[in-house]
């Protein structure tokens, strides 16, 4: 589905990513961990093509697709989510008017016909039930007034309503109580199908004790120093980073 070679990219005169080398097949969960500053939503906003990091070396392709040539909301289109650390607020667009939108240019990139009112209203009301989403919030402005946890359960209700092939989730488990992430964690495994694959990208092992990935990537200074299994998650939650430093021959 995603495979990335010697990827490098800055911001301003910083490089940030340097060779990040990462293949995810069909059907996977990989978590991705690392100190602050390691380049773990650098790589997720290159991803998805954010503008304000530039790609200097390496390459990406999407179900065989050069990821880097698309535009971003192509890069949508194709199939590739992204659920931010920090969920912005849109005054004056409400949910059900976003999210029709968003899913009838899906379509329409797909070469389909607009959804009607009563199958969106259908497919809202089912989705909405994968993250217990309060059905007044539909009806709000996007994230407006919402709480940390709301907003995050309206990632995955987001995620849920457009169905993509590889979704990233960006320290989702930020800020949220255990009943929330449990719910966010559930309505994640809920959408999980064997075409789909998720990255999943955290500090800290909890949440990966729901969401429970097959692989778990150790990102250290724009690399991908260490590749393990589950275990690799519980290590770091328990050591934390320095016993990677030395294995890596870094005091």
């Amino acid at each position: 589905m995603l495979e990335v070679k010697n990827l490098h990219a800055k911001i301003g005169d910083k490089e940030i990513l340097k060779g990040i080398d990462l293949v995810i097949n069909d059907g996977e969960t990989h978590a991705i961990m690392g100190p602050n500053g390691s380049g773990k939503s650098t790589l997720s906003a290159v991803l998805v093509g954010n503008p304000l990091y530039e790609v200097t070396e390496g390459e990406a392709f999407f179900n065989g697709k050069n990821l880097l040539e698309m535009k971003p909301e192509d890069r949508a289109h194709e199939g590739l989510f992204l659920s931010f650390q920090y969920p912005v607020e849109i005054p004056g667009v409400s949910m059900t008017n976003f999210m029709k939108a968003a899913i009838n240019e899906k379509r329409k990139y797909q070469g389909l016909e607009p959804m009607n009112a009563a199958e969106f209203l259908k497919l809202q009301r089912e989705k909405r039930k994968i993250v217990e989403l309060d059905s007044k919030l539909a009806n709000r402005s996007v994230n407006e007034g919402f709480s940390g946890g709301e907003k995050k359960r309206n990632e995955i209700f987001q995620m849920a309503m457009l169905e993509p092939k590889l979704s990233i989730l960006d320290e989702t488990d930020s800020g949220l109580d255990v009943d929330a992430m449990r719910i966010v964690a559930e309505g994640v495994n809920k959408l999980q199908t064997p075409e789909t694959s998720c990255i999943v990208i955290t500090h800290y092992d909890r949440l990966l004790e729901m969401i429970k990935p097959q692989f778990v990537h150790v990102l250290y200074k724009g690399r991908i120093v260490k590749t393990g299994g589950p275990e690799l998650a519980v290590q770091i939650q328990e050591h934390g980073y320095d016993w990677i430093k030395e294995e890596i021959g870094e005091e």
